[in-house]
């Protein structure tokens, strides 16, 4: 997955990166090239929902044997 992270560094411009990392991979705390303080940029995922298509969710879409319906 890629990860965007931004410096945190209040006396420093803020500055935004992408890493590619595993979800298994801990959370950055510092920028590779610089070694700044970094947070993980929280965002909305990259995927596009066609309305009509079977490709995003829909009510009771979870199947049979899940409990929510």
């Amino acid at each position: 997955m890629t990860y965007v992270y931004e410096t945190t560094d209040p006396d420093k411009p803020v500055r935004r990166f992408e890493v590619t990392q595993s979800m298994k991979d801990a959370p950055l705390r510092t920028d590779p090239a610089s070694g700044e303080p970094v947070r993980r940029v929280i965002s909305g995922g990259s995927g596009v929902l066609v309305p009509g298509s079977s490709a995003g969710p829909s009510v009771g879409s979870c199947g049979s044997g899940c409990g929510c319906h």
